[in-house]
């Protein structure tokens, strides 16, 4: 059956559509102006004044540079190291926690999430925080950056309410067979809750990724630091000398330009890669692991 459209309804159509993709340029082009600035020329590059629409000749210079320099090379390798072994260790510690608190029978269950609740909308502060790292001898070492945050309350609610939706009648059957807590987490739970671990994967990577302000904080050691705090100090001190030795001095602050670009994508490209495997699980992770009642 052939339904006839009014005229307000298309131009409904056209004007959100519209509006759509306005949107979509708007969010989209700043990343595109770094792309095509990251490849340009140097010389032609820092003469730009307007839009940039496509690379102003084509270079790899700028990317050479990049991973000439030791700093960003130890920078990622760090980054790497904060984002597998931490997101491993929140995925663990969260699981934990969400599938105890997801339990019918568990002791003092309702007070436990009023206090884990509670700690989202207060907290002790930084100095807290820096002295608690400090009385754990954690100070300028890469756990300074993992333990302290191995545990979102807010990811721990989104995974509570996920392990709350799986049938209780599979726990019971498994534990007539003699499974226990373990088993029934690792082997029924966890294999039926895989899209919110993939939110949760996400979630935590993303964070561990992006990371630098507690770097500023607890690390002073630079072959500790993340490639985000490598990349802040690039772009706010707006020093690459140390990715332009061997180039002229007329040149390095052309050729800068083109370094700090490529530097940000870089450092945006893998998490960017990392994300359309996720995103399948992320709309479905979400909607299971709602706050409902």
């Amino acid at each position: 059956m052939l339904i006839r459209r009014s005229l307000g309804e298309r131009i409904f159509d056209v004007a959100n559509a519209a509006g759509m993709l306005l949107f979509s340029f708007v969010t989209i082009y700043p990343l595109l102006y770094v792309v095509f600035a990251s490849f340009s020329d140097p010389s032609r590059i820092i003469q730009n004044r307007g839009a940039l629409f496509y690379p102003l000749g084509f270079t790899l210079d700028a990317y050479e540079m990049v991973f000439k320099n030791p700093n960003i090379l130890g920078a990622f390798a760090n980054t790497l190291f904060y984002v597998i072994v931490g997101t491993l260790l929140n995925i663990l510690l969260t699981a934990l926690g969400a599938y105890a608190l997801s339990r019918r029978k568990l002791m003092l269950k309702n007070p436990i999430m009023f206090l884990i609740v509670f700690t989202m909308f207060f907290e002790g502060g930084l100095i807290p925080l820096y002295l608690l790292v400090q009385n754990l001898s954690l100070l300028d070492t890469r756990w300074s950056l993992i333990i302290p945050t191995a545990v979102s309350a807010f990811n721990l609610i989104i995974m509570r309410t996920a392990f709350q939706g799986v049938p209780y009648d599979l726990e019971e059957s498994a534990k007539i067979d003699g499974a226990n807590d373990w088993s029934v987490l690792f082997r029924i739970v966890l294999p039926l809750s895989m899209p919110v671990i993939a939110v949760m994967i996400l979630f935590y990577g993303v964070s561990h990724w992006n990371s630098w302000f507690l770097a500023t904080v607890f690390l002073q050691t630079r072959e500790l630091y993340p490639l985000q705090l490598i990349l802040r100090e690039i772009l706010i001190s707006n020093d690459t000398s140390s990715m332009s030795v061997g180039i002229a001095s007329g040149d390095q602050m052309q050729i800068g330009e083109t370094i700090k670009y490529a530097t940000i994508i870089v450092s945006t490209a893998p998490i960017l890669f990392l994300y359309p495997f996720l995103q399948r699980y992320f709309v479905k992770g979400v909607m299971i692991g709602a706050v409902k009642e």
